[in-house]
């Protein structure tokens, strides 16, 4: 059961020195950065997950994160990524600590991914992702439509999953008026995604909303439908 010490030590003993101009002008944060690729991530999560109490996850996946080094925080992540943790609520809170201090896609994205796992185990935490949406913060107002987007894929929906995706797309419709590249693609990506199993819901949203989007968003909304 590796501390947080032997864990920010496992990373940075893998650190790329070849990669880390690159990574950081990738992503732009001003932030340490390793230069390792997600599967050498992956690989040492998944050996943490396997050895540590969901507790000790979740303290682990905390001092990670307050490292502040890129790969650590994308380990964050990964160590909450997981359909089942019982009991949950402390993985949950720990997701919604962070989700403020979003500054660059791919942390944003991948603990948006364990937020999505948590937020499918309890839907009625749509309500705390409501709040995002008027944070002043853009990858925060951004992260509701990422971390919602499991709510687009069922062909047959439970009513609460139809109320969800009305709810979604209210947001988006308020979001379409922000012109941020970030924000116009997550609206795209969502109606996109949704396109496949609602098509109708899709197409009447582009039909009411799209000339507000941006050209390149509107098409790739509508780039499954007929």
């Amino acid at each position: 059961m590796p501390t947080s010490a032997q864990a920010l030590a496992a990373l940075v003993a893998l650190e790329n020195t070849g990669e880390v101009a690159a990574a950081h002008a990738y992503h732009k944060a001003d932030r340490r950065y390793l230069g390792l690729k997600v599967p050498q991530i992956e690989e040492l999560t998944t050996a943490w997950r396997a050895d540590l109490s969901v507790d000790d996850r979740i303290q682990l996946a905390a001092d990670l994160w307050e490292s502040d080094i890129h790969e650590a925080r994308i380990a964050s992540a990964k160590l909450l990524t997981q359909a089942r943790i019982k009991p949950d609520t402390a993985a949950w809170d720990l997701i919604c600590q962070w989700v403020p201090q979003f500054d660059a896609w791919a942390i944003a994205d991948t603990v948006c991914i364990a937020a999505q796992k948590r937020i499918t185990a309890d839907p009625t935490r749509i309500e705390t992702v409501e709040g995002w949406t008027t944070s002043e913060n853009m990858w925060t107002r951004r992260a509701a439509l990422v971390a919602t987007l499991p709510f687009t894929k069922q062909n047959f929906p439970k009513p609460f999953e139809l109320d969800i995706r009305d709810r979604v797309l209210g947001w988006a419709a308020v979001y379409i008026d922000d012109k941020d590249w970030f924000i116009q693609k997550a609206v795209a990506w969502w109606l996109r995604d949704l396109s496949k199993h609602d098509p109708a819901r899709t197409t009447a949203f582009l039909d009411q909303h799209g000339e507000r989007m941006k050209t390149f968003a509107r098409k790739e909304a509508a780039q499954y439908l007929g």
